[in-house]
Formats: structure tokens, C-alpha cells, sequence
């Protein structure tokens, strides 16, 4: 290993790092992740831990009484016949009984094979069998029903519903209900299991963007290693609120629960029907995010910008094109641009003249619209963490002009989840920030496998406590993302900045090769035109074709805006939610086709670094958005580009053979 080399080590920690993780409670001398809440239950004891506001009855559950619970659930998992190291399915989302079940399975010495219920029937049985289960802990009878009579054909001890309801199927063996196991439990004590560091905890199979799902084995030390570094990145204290709106049983959303919780922390539940209404009403002053859920919060404050009056719109868009001005100089004066990484003394001057010149302006600004921005979408917020995908650079100036704090974090189901993250007093724009403590990053070449200089791009090479054991009876599959001396091929691509940043540059298997032999990276073009007000959603296209292609899903109510402001005619835009539709531009609707060619062209060519292979050519709307529920995107908001190829493989080789 060189200084020279693309390898980076986090292992000594900062001085600004230290002094965080002095502030926070410790586990290191825990052995498995269910003993922290015994921890937990004595330091904080009566503090709310888990907050349902939106059930009915309203549920809150202490330190305490959450300890208490996790040990009465898992005894009476004993109690059914569940040994350590056996594995049971939990199919379920977010909620008090889901933390308690997830743990309590752990404190059996078992393991959990968590999903959410909503995933398709198809994948669910896959799970089932695949993991070896016996038992199944469902989130209540319409689930049940759902999976029906084949759950008779899987060797189960056991089946347990999370809510209240009565069971009604007929499985031939035992079925409980949320009381009746807890009664279960009631009736004996949890008898104690050995259990190490190294034994698996969870099993969580990927969602993915590609392929069928693989079985990530997580062991007790890669989870506790995220409890015990976290803190240096995110500083909580307890009583702190924290809103859970991702999907708990993701390992991204979970692993900064199980953090959050163990430093005394509530943990609020909501949704996206309650979010915007609990960011106000729950105080909270922290919540974990994907790019998809802070675009959402960009679009609603431009909405309130455009309902405001002429003259209050110029204003506030005027401060925020001062702003971002005052940002780019900031950013050249502090050393954290990656558009001038290395400026000369005579850029840094002229930064720093820009910045006195507009400092006024700016804190202008912050007191007539950057504090009511930040007031409009949660008062008592003082940081969000985003991951799941890249954030684009107009959402990260944004949020730093507002002075709303936002770390970018960056890892996989594989990795526990995170390997990099910036830091608060480090946090450089458009990275995917420095690697957590005891964690190495290393790029090499993609095909020579060489180790990079610093400041190439090449594969993403990762190593740590966090990484994985391996694939759940795939050792292929283990044995091409894991090398012998340990190293996990991230399938990203990336390079390192002098100060150790990753730069993430694209997925390896999303790379697509035009008929030049031009090899493409499509997430940052996507990131570039998705900045069209007009652009709800976008997936780029084009592997072996002359040029690249764009599925647009189009934001309706600002094209509709537009069309009534220019008195065009628009076609049939209404979503269908069973079915792809494709707009259909006829030359009565050119002006259309006019302005997203315009705008296409305009985004793509302003994106920094633009390349002629970028520019789109064909393109099709799309009346059908991408989501969760057709099997488009993840649960954490990712559109699966596979998924949308076969769905729309007819339009797209219909608009490529056309161009042609």
C-alpha cells in the first residue's frame, strides 16, 4: 500500500471525530446486538423508545418496557419449539411489534429473515424456502391470507401474526397472534444462549436493481461495528426525536435505528401520507432519507415559492440565485469545491472578494426566506442523513443554502450498510464523503484489477468489519464480490480525492456501450435533466444503439401550469397504476415535444464534464410513474433499471428502430 496508490484507511480517528464518539454511549464489549438493549434499559429506563402516534390506541413503549418485551417475545418463540441458529421469516413493516419480533428473534440465538409484506407473493415463497425458515412472523391476517394454503408445503413450526386478530387459516400447526405469544412468553423464562460476535444475526435478502435476489448473511459484528462508529459521524443524545419512514427491515433505515436507539433516542413512526405533517407536529431533529424524498420536499417549497405573490417570487428566487453564488465561493475559499479542487492563490482571492461582496446578501437571505423554508419543513430539524443513491448537486446546494445540514452516506445491504460519509465539519459536495472508522477503500482497474493512482477512476474496492460473510448458499456468487484477502467489490465505480472523499462515478452494470464503442455513464445525465421542472422521473437508454434514448415520467401539474400559461393542448397524461402507458406526441402536440427536446438538451449540456455521447436523441413520455407498487423502483426508491427494460423493451426498441 502507497501514499501514492488509490487506498484509503480510516483508522485513527479525527480530533473532531473523537470528541463525537466521546459523547456518545458505547457497546464494544457486547457480543450481540439484543444485549444493547439490556444496556439501554438500565441508562435510560423510563425514556420513550419506540412512538406509534398513529396507531389506534397511540402506542408508546420505554426503554424499559421495550427490554422487557423483546425478552417475553423471544421466550415464547422458545416456547414453540425455536432453537439458536434456526432461521424465521419476519414479513412485515414498520411498527413497535416489528422492532420487538426482530430483536426477539436474535435473543433466541435465531436468526432473522426480515422482508417487507407488501412484497410480491412470488419473492416472499422464494424467501421462504430459500432460507431455510421454521417459523413465519407475518404482520397480520390479510397476509396470512394472502400467502394461503402453500405455506403448508414449507416444513414451518410455527406462524405468528403482529397484530391482534384472531387467526383464522387452518396450517396444521401452531398459529398465534401478538397476545397470545406474549402470554406464551409470560409463562416461562428466556433461556439463555451463547452466542459470538461472529454468528449470523440476519439474513436479508436484496431487492436489488438487477437479478434475482441473493441472501446477504450479516453477522452480530458487522451490525454492532456500525452502533459503535456511527457516532463520529451523527452525534444524538437521548430524548432526541427521530422519524422512521424508510423501511425498517432495510438494513439502511435499520442499522441507523438500532444507532439512534441505542443512544437513548425515540424513535417516531410515520408515513408519507403523515410525514410532512409529523416533521412539524413530532419535533423531530433527525431523520434518515434517500435522494427521492428530499426531491419531494425541493418541489413542495417551489410550489409554495410559485403560490406566492409576483413580487415575493422574484424575491425569493432572486436570494437564491445570490446564495448559490455565495455557496460556489464559500465552497473555493474552504477547499470543499470539486469543481476547482485545486484553485490557484489568485481563484482563492477572487472567492474570497466574492464572498464578502455577497456575504450581506446571503445573510439577507437566511432572515426573509431561508428560515422559513427551514421552518416550513421541520423547525426542530438539525440534520438529515441521505443515502440509497446519489444526491444531485442542485438538492445538495440547495439544503446548504437553506443551512439545513444534510450527510451523505454510502454503502450496501452487503456492507451493513455504511462504508463512507461525510462529516459536518468536512462535508464536501457531490462526494459520497470518507470512509468510517476501521473501514479501507481501494480502487483498481476494472479489468487488470491494479490499484489505482489517486485521483483515477476505476472499481470500488471495500474492506472491514462491516463487510458481510457472504451469500446465503451461493458461495459462486460469494466468491466473485469477495477475494481472498478479504476485499468486497462494490460493482461501483469511483476515484479518491486527495483528502480521501469517494467521487462515485456510476454502477459497473449500469454502463451503456453505444455503437462507437463509447461507454456511457447514465446516472449523472438522469441527475442533470431530472432538474427540469417538467421531469418527474427519468431512466436513460441506449445499449447498443447509436445514440442514448430517455423514459421521462413528466410532472404533470407543472406541464399542465405551462400549457395553460403558452395555451397549448396537451395529450392524455393521466397515471395508470396497473399498466405502462406511453404519451403518444402527435404533430398536433409539436410544441411539446418542442419543450422537452429543449429541455433536454439544455439540462445535459450544462452538466459539468459533458461529453457529445451524452446528448439524448429519442425519447418517449411515460404516463405510468416508476414505483414501489409495479415493481419499478426498491424500497428505497432506486428504479430497478431491469425491470423498467422489460417493461418497456417494445418502446424502446420501437423509438431506437424508428430513429434509425
Amino acid at each position: 500500500m502507497t501514499s501514492q496508490a488509490a487506498i484509503t484507511e480510516s483508522i485513527q480517528l479525527t480530533p473532531q471525530e473523537r470528541q463525537s464518539l466521546d459523547q456518545q454511549v458505547r457497546y464494544e464489549t457486547v457480543e450481540t446486538l439484543p444485549m444493547v438493549w439490556a444496556i439501554a434499559a438500565d441508562q435510560f429506563s423510563d425514556t420513550p423508545a419506540l412512538d406509534a402516534p398513529h396507531t389506534h390506541p397511540t402506542h408508546t413503549v420505554t426503554f424499559r418496557q421495550l427490554w422487557q418485551n423483546i425478552q417475553q417475545l423471544a421466550a415464547g418463540l422458545q416456547s414453540l419449539g425455536l432453537q439458536p441458529g434456526e432461521h424465521v421469516a419476519l414479513f412485515s413493516e414498520n411498527g413497535p411489534r416489528w422492532f420487538m419480533a426482530d430483536q426477539g428473534i436474535m435473543a433466541t440465538g435465531a436468526v432473522g429473515v426480515v422482508r417487507s409484506s407488501q412484497a410480491d407473493d412470488a419473492e416472499l415463497f422464494y424467501i421462504l424456502g430459500h432460507s431455510d425458515a421454521v417459523g413465519l412472523i407475518v404482520e397480520d391476517q390479510k397476509t396470512l391470507k394472502r400467502l394461503g394454503d402453500r405455506l403448508q408445503s414449507f416444513p414451518l413450526k410455527f406462524v405468528v401474526l403482529l397484530s391482534d386478530e384472531t387467526p383464522e387459516a387452518e396450517l396444521g400447526k401452531p398459529i398465534l397472534n401478538f397476545p397470545q405469544l406474549m402470554e406464551a412468553g409470560a409463562e416461562q423464562s428466556l433461556r439463555e444462549t451463547s452466542r459470538s460476535l461472529d454468528d449470523l444475526a440476519t439474513l436479508l435478502y436484496t431487492s436489488g436493481t438487477t437479478g434475482k435476489p441473493k441472501g446477504v448473511m450479516l453477522t452480530h459484528r458487522n451490525l454492532l461495528h456500525q452502533i459503535n462508529v456511527l457516532g463520529s459521524i451523527v452525534n444524538l443524545g437521548r430524548g432526541d426525536r427521530i422519524l422512521s419512514i424508510l423501511p425498517t427491515w432495510h438494513i439502511y433505515e435499520r442499522t441507523v435505528e438500532y444507532f439512534a436507539l441505542s443512544q437513548g433516542c425515540t424513535l417516531v413512526y410515520t408515513d408519507l401520507r403523515h410525514f410532512k405533517r409529523d416533521l412539524q407536529q413530532q419535533h423531530p431533529v433527525f431523520f434518515v432519507s434517500v435522494p427521492r424524498l428530499l426531491e419531494a420536499i425541493y418541489d413542495a417549497v417551489q410550489k409554495q415559492i410559485r403560490q406566492q405573490s409576483d413580487l415575493r417570487q422574484r424575491l425569493a428566487r432572486s436570494a437564491i440565485a445570490t446564495s448559490h453564488r455565495y455557496i460556489q465561493a464559500k465552497r473555493i475559499v474552504e477547499g470543499r469545491s470539486l469543481e476547482q479542487p485545486s484553485p490557484s492563490p489568485w481563484q482563492v482571492a477572487q472567492a474570497r472578494l466574492q464572498m464578502l461582496a455577497l456575504g450581506p446578501l446571503h445573510a439577507a437571505g437566511d432572515r426573509t426566506v431561508y428560515r422559513q423554508i427551514w421552518e416550513g419543513i421541520g423547525p426542530d430539524l438539525r440534520q438529515i442523513i441521505c443515502g440509497g443513491g446519489s444526491l444531485s448537486a442542485d438538492l445538495d446546494t440547495f439544503f446548504e443554502i437553506i443551512g439545513l445540514e444534510v450527510i451523505v452516506g454510502y454503502g450496501l445491504t452487503e456492507t451493513a450498510p455504511v462504508l463512507t460519509a461525510r462529516r459536518p465539519w468536512h462535508n464536501l459536495r457531490g462526494s459520497a464523503g470518507r470512509p468510517i472508522l476501521h473501514t479501507e477503500v481501494q480502487i483498481v482497474d476494472s479489468q487488470t484489477r491494479e490499484t489505482l493512482q489517486q485521483g483515477q477512476q476505476g472499481s470500488v474496492l471495500v474492506r472491514g468489519p462491516q463487510v458481510m460473510r457472504g451469500y446465503y448458499h451461493n458461495p459462486e456468487a460469494t466468491a466473485k464480490v469477495i477475494n481472498a484477502d478479504g476485499w468486497f467489490d462494490t460493482e461501483d465505480q469511483g476515484w479518491l480525492t486527495p483528502q480521501n472523499d469517494l467521487i462515485l462515478t456510476g454502477r459497473v452494470k449500469d454502463t451503456i456501450v453505444l455503437t462507437n464503442g463509447e461507454n456511457v455513464e447514465p446516472q449523472p445525465i438522469e441527475e442533470a435533466i431530472a432538474r427540469s421542472p417538467f421531469v418527474d422521473q427519468i431512466m436513460v437508454v441506449g445499449q447498443d444503439a447509436r445514440s442514448l434514448g430517455a423514459l421521462i415520467v413528466p410532472n404533470v401539474e407543472n406541464l399542465q401550469d405551462w400549457a395553460r400559461e403558452h395555451q397549448v393542448d396537451l395529450p392524455p397524461l393521466e397515471f395508470q397504476d396497473d399498466r405502462p402507458g406511453v404519451v403518444e406526441i402527435s404533430d398536433q402536440y409539436s410544441a411539446l415535444h418542442d419543450l422537452f427536446r429543449q429541455e433536454l438538451n439544455r439540462e445535459v449540456k450544462d452538466r459539468p464534464g459533458f461529453s457529445p455521447n451524452d446528448r439524448i436523441g429519442p425519447f418517449r413520455l411515460l404516463t405510468t410513474p416508476f414505483s414501489i407498487e409495479n415493481g419499478l423502483m426498491t424500497q428505497t426508491l432506486k428504479i430497478k433499471r431491469h425491470a423498467v427494460t422489460e417493461q418497456y423493451g417494445e418502446t424502446v426498441e420501437e423509438m431506437f428502430s424508428r430513429t434509425d
